[in-house]
């Protein structure tokens, strides 16, 4: 069974001027349901003529993570870290298809209310998690 782990929480926005490499790869990203890999943007931007090299497709998918504008799982078992470009900027989980990777933003307020409970519970304040969800969607469970 294979399960996501986040790589990083999603941080606050800052506005900031994007560079050409960043708003060529959120193109990219726009609109996908699944996560993909940088050799995978990477094949697509080289499709649509772009002469960004791999280095620097892996560079900026982690400037993009970090600073939220894209969400970045990792499988266990690989080194690979898989991008998506996420629709929802507010706090929210995702649900994804193991075998697709077919990806489904949820929000969870009961989710939300618990981590706050056990965080204040334990005395803990200013809280912040993280929760893949994975299962098999309705295409890929379909014989």
């Amino acid at each position: 069974m294979t399960r996501t782990i986040p790589v990083h929480p999603r941080p606050r926005r800052t506005a900031r001027r994007k560079t050409k490499q960043q708003i060529a790869i959120v193109g990219v990203l726009r609109g996908k349901k699944e996560f993909w890999s940088a050799t995978q943007i990477y094949n697509e931007l080289r499709t649509q003529g772009s002469t960004v090299g791999l280095a620097t497709v892996y560079r900026t998918l982690a400037v993009l993570a970090a600073e939220g504008e894209l969400d970045a799982l990792q499988h266990p078992g690989t080194t690979e870290t898989l991008y998506r470009a996420c629709g929802d900027l507010d706090h929210h989980h995702h649900l994804t298809c193991r075998e697709c990777g077919l990806t489904v933003e949820v929000k969870a307020p009961e989710i939300e209310a618990f981590a706050r409970s056990v965080a204040a519970g334990n005395g803990f304040g200013d809280v912040d998690h993280t929760l893949e969800i994975t299962g098999t969607c309705p295409s890929c469970a379909t014989p």
